[in-house]
């Protein structure tokens, strides 16, 4: 097909333009609280709105967003790239992952961005908003003990692959030494391991997830919970179940854990350190939580956190904003999009 001169030109145009607009990502250094102040006044009470209006009308979004803060971060640093949608040019994003099943809140997130591409357009990358977005999540979720304020100042990157996700994320089936050299390549210690797991008090997670915890032994998890299990699994193709068995139906816990039922919560994905006390009870849905347990130290800080909400609510604020930071890979480039679920020159 041959193009005509002004057809190229403005081809040219536009691809000149992208490269113009990308540039270098910030590293974490450069991030800065109140970044927004003077460039977007009122940004953060806007993204707050939004968040809480959202998980009042649907709490379990406040858990799908403090996931996807984990699941952005931890591949190819904050960048928004989890955001992206396939498209002709990738055709396979991190979300299409198979250990990024489930993932959800994108809608909430490009509802954010559309407000504040209103009030200051250009300005606020979807990188931030989802930083900004998972705080306020964690803080509705934790009655406001968990909190941190946000270092901001990131692009949203151009690049996302299924395989890097699949590669890099940790799986639900890894055994903790895998976790541990995991985690260490991202610069996290065991402790911090432990700590940033502590978010399985929240959310739920598909069978497929965990179909290895329905035929494990029961030194590794109580036979009412994973009969429990074996029955919530059974009632579809693949199921989504609660990760802590205190935010069951209680029809299902009387059935099959009747002493377990004074401990449900009135309200679900309330974010505290009850993760630790259902794990130390083996009643945790993930063989990578269990296998906590099986290294000294990650069960030392497993005891620590069980004993202590208060301590857990501190350090798990500080673990988050140690993810937060996590840079783009050395010499990448961004920009601020303009719709959350695509890069800007796809918009032409």
């Amino acid at each position: 097909m041959k193009l005509s001169g002004a057809l190229v030109l403005a081809l040219v145009a536009v691809q000149a333009a992208v490269l113009l607009s990308a540039v270098p990502s910030a590293q974490a250094s450069e991030l800065q609280v109140g970044y927004y102040s003077k460039k977007c006044k009122g940004l953060e009470n806007v993204v707050k709105w939004h968040v809480v209006k959202a998980l009042k009308a649907h709490r379990r979004t406040g858990a799908a967003l403090v996931r996807l803060l984990f699941h952005d971060c931890f591949v190819r640093g904050c960048d928004g790239s989890v955001l992206l949608d396939k498209s002709y040019d990738n055709p396979h994003p991190e979300k299409d992952a198979p250990v990024n099943i489930g993932l959800a809140a994108f809608d909430l997130l490009e509802e954010i961005k559309a407000d504040l591409e209103h009030r200051c357009p250009g300005v606020v990358s979807c990188s931030d908003i989802l930083i900004y977005a998972a705080r306020d999540a964690a803080s509705f979720l934790s009655n406001g003990h968990v909190h941190f304020d946000v270092p901001a100042g990131r692009l949203d990157g151009f690049v996302s692959k299924a395989e890097e996700a699949q590669a890099e994320l940790p799986d639900s089936t890894d055994d903790v030494e895998k976790l541990i050299k995991n985690f260490a390549r991202k610069n996290f210690t065991v402790e911090e391991l432990v700590i940033l797991s502590g978010a399985h008090s929240i959310g739920q997670g598909h069978c497929s997830s965990f179909t290895g915890r329905l035929s494990e032994p029961a030194d590794q998890i109580t036979p009412a919970y994973r009969e429990l299990l074996k029955y919530k699994c059974s009632s579809g193709s693949n199921p989504p179940v609660v990760n802590n068995v205190r935010d069951e139906d209680y029809n299902t816990v009387g059935r099959f854990m009747p002493g377990f039922v004074s401990r449900l919560r009135k309200v679900p994905d309330f974010l505290d350190n009850s993760y630790y006390h259902n794990n130390l009870a083996k009643i945790v849905t993930f063989h990578s939580d269990w296998t906590l347990l099986t290294q000294k130290e990650a069960l030392g800080h497993v005891h620590e956190y069980a004993d202590n909400g208060t301590l857990w609510d501190e350090d798990f604020s500080d673990s988050l904003v140690k993810l937060s930071k996590l840079p783009m890979p050395a010499g990448s480039k961004g920009e601020i999009r303009k719709k959350c679920s695509v890069i800007n020159h796809r918009l032409y």
